[in-house]
């Protein structure tokens, strides 16, 4: 499903400020595979993501996604590939449309645009049910501003407004951090249900060592924009953060992890 082939990556290059995030990446997932991306700060994962989604292009290397040869497509002719949710709680959705609304942008996504006014009562009882996914009583809320809400319940909303079109790849891009410990774990609870239930191929990229253990069927760890350590199936099940760290140190030869890492 995603390609990723001998991926570099440098910023500000020839300047004192020179600093090489992705050297010769590969990776590839199959269909609905759903990997974790752990490490320090500096160590490549986001720059590896935003490069898969076409914020930036890579210098040199290759990237598919289903097949297609993406690599050289600017981010907005990606979108219709990839689905995305980012950091801030507060992008990916309109505040001051209602719920139901922000639904039916993400729903019509890519479409052409028609005169039809409104969202038809199938259409409101469709979202209602593909709401209550989330667990979090928004299918009683429909009339909502989304502006209204929670930060975790914009992200869980985002979530589901990001996958409704089944993307062939989604992208999650540390979509927990910015949210307290507790609605964090119902975010990631949706997140593994929605990823389970449409078989979605899933990136997700994050600080914390527990999530990344108990969620996803692989993990990666990057260190100085290589791939360091690749785990998956029974391995990744058995393994603990203590395990990790071990791993890390041996491959990298350096503790660092120890102080880059959240192990919150």
């Amino acid at each position: 499903m995603l390609d990723v082939k001998n991926l570099y990556k440098t910023f500000n290059p020839g300047t004192v400020n020179e600093k090489t995030a992705l050297r010769g990446v590969d990776l590839h997932m199959e269909d609905g595979q759903f990997v974790t991306v752990i490490g320090g700060n500096g160590a490549g994962k986001s720059t590896l993501l935003n490069a898969v989604a076409g914020v930036w292009t890579a210098d040199q290397g290759t990237i598919s996604i289903g097949g297609a040869d993406v690599t050289s497509l600017p981010e907005h002719k990606r979108a219709k590939y990839i689905g995305r949710v980012f950091q801030d709680p507060m992008m990916g959705t309109a505040a001051t449309m209602q719920i139901d609304e922000n639904l039916a942008l993400a729903m019509r996504r890519g479409q052409r645009r028609t005169l039809r006014i409104g969202i038809s009562r199938p259409e409101r009882e469709g979202y209602r049910e593909m709401l209550k996914i989330l667990d979090l009583g928004l299918e009683d809320r429909l009339t909502s501003k989304v502006g209204l809400l929670s930060g975790g319940q914009r992200q869980a909303l985002t979530l589901l407004m990001a996958t409704l079109q089944k993307p062939r790849l989604l992208l999650l891009d540390e979509h927990t951090a910015a949210l307290d410990p507790k609605t964090a774990a119902k975010v990631l609870d949706a997140t593994e249900r929605i990823v389970g239930k449409d078989h979605l191929t899933t990136l997700m990229i994050t600080h914390n060592m527990k999530d990344a253990i108990a969620y996803g069927d692989r993990l990666i760890m990057m260190y100085d924009g290589r791939i360091a350590i690749d785990v998956s199936g029974e391995e990744k099940k058995k393994l603990t953060v203590r395990q990790l760290l071990e791993l890390f140190e041996k491959v990298s030869g350096s503790d660092e992890a120890d102080d880059t890492l959240l192990l919150s």
